[in-house]
């Protein structure tokens, strides 16, 4: 639910003078209100989708493919991130932040048209390459807007964003979902692009565009760099695609995806990450284990409520709003400065947390265990997520030199999303073994639960249980000096 900047931080003289005023000072207002009202549109659109997912994987007859449609995102997303911190390195973030905003509209009409589950899974990749671009772009201009003061009480101002739509976008999906269908809740969030777009594309022109030295001569796009990033985004891919089909066949596309993917990760992620060397590996491997095990697990929770327990897609969405709320929570107590000194430990604790919630989520399998337990178990992993997020951004920036700030984001941002990816895939496949495509198949929302298949969640949870465990450990290596590699 938060992103760190992807760009290395310019002096508070090359930001708005604003030595008095807050974010929305005078001199902030009209770009802050912009700003985060794009993040505002991409929560709203992350809660509600989720919601109608279920409903729209079944009528495309694609329940099998359903990881797919999480995981497809985040795979053009990794190509996203690194070509718009190219993009806004050379020309400012305005173009891809521009682009971006219009291709994840145009992905989400792709999906909401859709008449098969591939035209469906094409959307979410467009909107995944959108994605992407928008996120780099959004914090670049942070970075080259805003006073280091003020950048706190900015990404502070991101993670409040998500609060609302928690609550009310999987209420107003749901609605929409069943009084009008699940393709009314893809095609009418476009129509929300255009007030963002009109409120922060003028600040940011006026704030935030063009190179950061107009004199100096232009920034080459880092040609490695890009090639890494098609190399890990078709990588995740082919590694995708072998897991869902579960075929012999399927181990050629899964050892060329490792082929790609392996060197691509080696390239673009700090050195020592995969063996969590202390300091900043393990702070960008961390993040890469926090949300690919909670992600992973999340994208099951709507299907299983609605499948097993006969939930409504309103209800079964509504089941994880609380969760928006934790997690700011999180998010703020991580923030006091009277929690530095033991940080360190807040993330141990926030990744044990995460764990129990994932691990507790398949209780609702069983028909005695009432389904708003769902709520307060998934509300405590959110909870644990604030405390966690949060602090990787604190902690990486620690780490980092100034000159290796941007790059190190990067990292970051990478590791998140191919972690999402990769888990994804896995407990697609490990689903899709046990009986997942078969899953609520034959029955609509209105006839209530599905084919009774718990197996098939259970083998999903407890895996990403399991590591996120791994990820408590991981955060006993944080502590260490800045590291260069």
């Amino acid at each position: 639910m938060s992103v760190l900047p992807q760009r290395a931080a310019v002096t508070p003289a090359e930001a708005i003078p604003d030595p008095k005023g807050g974010v929305l000072g005078p001199a902030y207002r009209t770009l802050s209100i912009g700003i985060i009202s794009v993040v505002f549109l991409i929560a709203f659109e992350a809660t509600a989708v989720g919601t109608a997912m279920p409903v729209a994987a079944r009528e495309l007859d694609g329940v099998a493919l359903y990881a797919f449609a999480f995981s497809a995102y985040f795979t053009t997303s990794l190509f996203g991130m690194v070509l718009s911190g190219q993009w806004a390195d050379r020309q400012g973030p305005l173009r891809p932040l521009t682009v971006g905003i219009g291709c994840f509209a145009t992905g989400l009409v792709c999906s909401g048209t859709a008449g098969a589950m591939w035209m469906f899974l094409l959307g979410r990749a467009v909107q995944g390459f959108g994605g992407g671009l928008v996120i780099v772009a959004l914090y670049v201009v942070v970075s080259r807007a805003y006073e280091e003061r003020l950048r706190p009480a900015i990404m502070a101002a991101f993670a409040a964003s998500w609060v609302v739509p928690s609550i009310v976008g999987p209420l107003a999906a749901g609605t929409v979902t069943e009084h009008l269908g699940w393709r009314w809740v893809f095609l009418g969030i476009p129509a929300l692009v255009f007030v963002p777009l009109a409120v922060a594309l003028p600040a940011i022109r006026r704030n935030a565009s063009g190179p950061v030295d107009p004199e100096a001569p232009p920034v080459a796009f880092d040609r490695r760099r890009i090639r890494l990033a098609l190399g890990i985004s078709a990588g995740a891919g082919l590694l995708q695609y072998a897991a869902q089909d579960l075929r012999w066949l399927s181990l050629l596309p899964g050892i060329a995806g490792a082929a790609l993917l392996v060197p691509a990760v080696l390239g673009l992620l700090p050195r020592g990450t995969y063996r969590a060397r202390r300091g900043l590996p393990s702070v960008v491997l961390l993040r890469g284990v926090a949300a690919g095990s909670f992600i992973a697990a999340e994208s099951f929770v709507p299907l299983m409520l609605v499948t097993q327990r006969g939930l409504s897609p309103t209800m079964a969405g509504f089941s994880l709003a609380l969760g928006g709320v934790t997690w700011a929570l999180g998010s703020w107590v991580q923030s006091k400065g009277r929690m530095d000194p033991h940080r360190e430990r807040l993330i141990v604790l926030g990744m044990v947390m995460v764990a129990v919630a994932i691990a507790g989520a398949p209780a609702v399998l069983v028909e005695w265990v009432p389904v708003w337990t769902m709520a307060l178990v998934w509300a405590l992993g959110c909870l644990g997520m604030g405390l966690v997020i949060g602090s990787t951004s604190v902690l990486l920036l620690k780490l980092s030199a100034p000159a290796e700030a941007g790059a190190n984001s990067a990292s970051l941002q990478i590791s998140d999303a191919l972690a999402n990816v990769v888990l994804l895939a896995a407990g697609g496949a490990a689903f899709a073994a046990l009986g997942g495509g078969a899953v609520g198949a034959a029955h609509s929302v209105a006839e209530g639960a599905g084919a009774s298949h718990p197996g098939a969640f259970v083998v999903v949870f407890l895996p990403m249980a399991c590591v996120a465990l791994v990820g408590a450990w991981v955060a006993t290596r944080l502590d260490a000096e800045p590291q260069r590699g």
